[in-house]
């Protein structure tokens, strides 16, 4: 049979099987059969729920302004798809083409597309995080449970870790009129994602709405009552802060476990994939009928060095499905396949203001304000990094972006000359970023910068958000 014969046999009758059902699924899901796809297609989900949005948890649904069955994704087009939800993948045999699954089934695939995204990160020591009043926030259960117990008016919430979720969460407890108190083990909030410049605004905020932050400590220890419910926090300098609900935002964890011994490049940094979606093996060598795509995925960037970025990025799932799902119906050599080269972008609400950014800050040494005033807490900054612009951030000046995503894509000069441009003084010269240095603790970013090698299974910590 000719390439082309194949490729419209695979269209009608192949078999296309999705593990991951929540935004990078369901839009490539629906890509597929907009491309054409009209074989069986397979969606494996290990929660019980069809995709839902996983932002308003933080936020909307935390506040009651959003119930948390609310939250469904929307339907873009009907898919036509088998749904194994409430059913985890075990275990993945590339040669027989086939998934395991945690009944004990098994899934036979032609193409496969791997989205399993991150978990949260729990509380690392086992029997504290099961005292009643110990929470993490990532699934629709986790929200509504939260938000359970914060209506309930709680005397005390700790936050440990201040990375944008855990930011979000503290900015939506005051929002409530609770008392909140933030632990975070790094200088200041997002410095791992923003920097230490950025950071400091980021601390102001904090502490301007009535939040106990408390950088530069770890917690040791959490205590229950005899009753098994969480009381007390013990921090690393000493002290000890009461609390009723304790809101673990340590971070993600990618899921690839799932995939130990497949043979695919997996492991803690997540799969490493081509700029067209398809996996590596563990021999550096690209598959061709396994992809890749979301927040799980590694994936080479040309703007940033070829390097490979882990992005958690809303846009980015949902950019990196509808490229993985093209791919998938085209042919091996076919020139229709596209790369997926979508410029990192973010954004996060807490205490009122808005904050966006685009390009990889964490890649950069400096920083300038070029709008506005840090003072204000209303500005945009620019980030390079060896006399380029790769990055930029707002504050509540979310117009400029646009501008700085076209200077990240030409590689413009840094730091940027615009005369016309009103800059107030603070702004004038580049200073340092004040990255951590990433063997270092802290939490936020939402790009891991994983090296170039789509093998590398070494674990070293990256500074992460939840």
């Amino acid at each position: 049979m000719s390439v082309d014969g194949y490729l419209e046999a695979f269209r009608r009758q192949g078999r296309i099987v999705v593990v991951g059902a929540s935004l990078a699924g369901l839009r490539a899901a629906e890509t597929l059969r907009d491309e054409g796809f009209t074989g069986t297609l397979t969606m494996i989900g290990d929660e019980t729920h069809e995709p839902y949005d996983r932002p308003p948890l933080s936020k909307q649904v935390l506040l009651g302004k959003v119930p948390p069955d609310h939250t469904d994704l929307p339907r873009r087009r009907p898919v036509d798809a088998e749904w194994r939800l409430g059913v985890a993948a075990t275990g993945l045999d590339l040669a027989a083409k086939r998934v395991q699954l945690s009944d004990g089934d098994c899934v036979e695939y032609d193409r496969l597309l791997i989205t399993t995204g991150v978990r949260a990160r729990p509380w690392p020591r086992e029997l504290e995080a099961e005292l009643d009043g110990v929470f993490v926030l990532r699934t629709r259960d986790d929200a509504r449970r939260l938000h359970h117990r914060l209506k309930a008016g709680p005397r005390g919430v700790l936050v440990i870790g201040a990375g944008f979720t855990g930011s979000e969460i503290a900015s939506a407890c005051r929002e409530r009129g609770l008392s909140v108190t933030v632990a975070e083990r790094g200088a200041a909030p997002l410095v791992g994602a923003l920097g230490g410049v950025v950071g400091e605004v980021a601390a102001e905020l904090h502490r301007s709405h009535g939040v106990d932050l408390r950088c530069g400590v770890q917690v040791t220890g959490l205590e229950g009552d005899a009753a098994g419910r969480v009381r007390t926090a013990h921090f690393s300098d000493g002290t000890a802060v009461e609390a009723e609900v304790v809101v673990v935002a340590l971070g993600a964890t990618r899921n690839t476990e799932w995939l130990a011994d497949s043979g695919l490049g997996a492991g803690p940094r997540g799969i490493a994939c081509d700029a067209g979606c398809r996996a590596f093996d563990v021999r550096g060598i690209v598959t061709d009928d396994v992809f890749v795509a979301g927040d799980v995925a590694r994936s080479p960037h040309p703007l940033f060095g070829y390097q490979f970025l882990s992005l958690e990025h809303w846009g980015n799932a949902v950019a990196q499905a509808e490229i993985a799902a093209h791919n998938m119906v085209s042919a091996s050599a076919s020139a229709d396949r596209r790369p997926h080269l979508w410029m990192p972008s973010f954004w996060s609400a807490q205490f009122g203001v808005n904050i966006k950014s685009v390009g990889v800050p964490p890649m950069a040494d400096q920083i300038i304000v070029t709008q506005g005033s840090l003072a204000e807490h209303r500005f945009t900054a620019a980030y390079g990094h060896q006399g380029r612009v790769i990055a930029a951030v707002t504050f509540d000046q979310a117009k400029w972006l646009d501008f700085y995503e076209g200077e990240i894509e030409r590689a413009a000069p840094f730091p940027p000359e615009f005369p016309t441009v009103d800059r107030r003084p603070e702004g004038m010269q580049p200073v340092p970023a004040g990255f951590p240095d990433p063997s270092l603790p802290s939490h936020g970013p939402t790009v891991t910068l994983s090296g170039h090698s789509p093998t590398d299974r070494r674990i070293t910590f990256t500074p992460r958000r939840a």
